[in-house]
């Protein structure tokens, strides 16, 4: 187990995190909060992945299997109510999804990890992502940008409030849904009221792709294929007596496939393109933002499971069932093996609600989950077993 020095230093670091929660790139006083931990534990790292990201490397001499850790760090734009000494200080942030643990926890790991380096057999990168939650995600520009080149495999967690603290969960395969949000634009021609022949009415185009799409995802996709398509925002028109000539329409899809996101995208189009044509109009289809699922190599789960069970105990890990949610993390999984484990932070609590909290203890168990992971596979992994 960890040190309780390291365990106080990881409920300081998540707590002054807490009360300063920023939201997307802009996290200029968490990323100052990094770099000078890192600066204080003679911890190299670099800036040039991405944006507002900071990737340090313990053991950096050491060239040959290389294993990555990710915390993210961004916040969420929701007023805290939860009475907490150390609540957010600025109003409508803040940490309702636990990153400001995730985050801790990492920087937890880097002062474990630090002390033994000179023993480590393998180089550890430790990848600080931003907006996890933002339009753009932070994972995705920084795996365009190259930072899995020299990383072998990545490893990340999650806290789950109904898990109880000292239990975690994962599974082989997909870990969650393909997350995408698409903006739909509906373009027609303005007319007064009474003289509606002489408009393209934005708005029925848009009314009538509503039910279409809502048929599309009834009717066109196997029940088998896990997916949801939901329109969550429907705004046109300016007043009552005029033809509106926009219409916008704001729609989420969740499937399991990524065969059936495509399809689903493709008619889309095909339909909200159909139906603005017959009326006389145009439309626009817009992916706003694009969340690959979280995909877990089963080599991976296989020794994270090994690693649990000798330093938790079998009976610490609890079934999982696939869910619908979203993850930037998936970006790094479709590109070298990885997982992202559930780790029980035991208070009941929903994410991205004001209310949310956690039992910090769990972040005892995080550190220590990740560290163990490391000195257990430190002379490397082989992904053909």
């Amino acid at each position: 187990m960890i040190s309780n020095g390291t365990f106080d230093y990881t409920v300081k670091i998540r707590r002054q995190i807490h009360m300063h929660p920023e939201i997307g790139f802009d996290l200029d006083r968490t990323l100052a909060l990094v770099r000078s931990e890192l600066d204080a534990m003679g911890i190299p790292y670099t800036e040039q992945y991405g944006k507002s990201s900071i990737v340090a490397t313990i053991n950096p001499e050491c060239t040959g299997f290389t294993i990555g850790i990710r915390g993210d760090m961004d916040a969420l734009p929701i007023q805290e109510d939860t009475g907490l000494e150390y609540a957010s200080r600025i109003p409508g942030a803040m940490h309702a999804c636990g990153h400001d643990a995730h985050t801790a926890m990492l920087l937890g790991v880097a002062k474990e990890l630090k002390a033994i380096e000179n023993t480590l057999r393998c180089r550890v990168k430790l990848l600080f992502t931003p907006a996890e939650e933002y339009i753009q995600p932070g994972c995705e520009l920084m795996v365009k940008d190259g930072v899995m080149d020299d990383i072998d495999c990545c490893i990340a967690c999650h806290v789950v409030p109904s898990v109880p603290v000292g239990c975690v969960r994962f599974e082989a395969g997909g870990k969650n849904a393909n997350s995408m949000g698409i903006t739909v634009e509906f373009f027609g021609k303005s007319a007064h009221a009474a003289d509606s022949y002489e408009g393209k009415d934005a708005i029925a185009m848009a009314v009538q792709a509503y039910v279409a799409l809502d048929h599309m995802a009834a009717k066109e996709i196997a029940a088998k294929q896990m997916h949801m398509f939901h329109v969550g925002a429907f705004n046109g028109g300016h007043t009552n007596n005029v033809v509106s000539d926009y219409c916008k329409l704001f729609c989420t899809s969740r499937t399991h496939s990524d065969e059936v996101t495509q399809f689903i995208l493709d008619r889309t189009r095909q339909i909200c393109e159909g139906i603005a044509a017959i009326n006389g109009g145009e439309a626009k289809v817009t992916v706003n933002k694009f969340l690959p699922y979280v995909d877990h190599h089963p080599v991976m789960v296989e020794k994270l499971r090994q690693t649990v069970v000798n330093h938790l105990g079998a009976d610490k890990i609890r079934p999982r069932k696939r869910g619908m949610g979203g993850e930037d993390f998936g970006f790094i999984s479709r590109v070298k093996p990885s997982l992202q484990f559930d780790l029980g932070s035991g208070i009941p609590a929903t994410a991205h609600h004001p209310k949310f909290v956690i039992d910090e203890t769990c972040m005892e168990v995080g550190v220590d989950l990740f560290t163990q992971f490391v000195l257990d596979h430190q002379d490397g992994i082989d992904f053909s077993e």
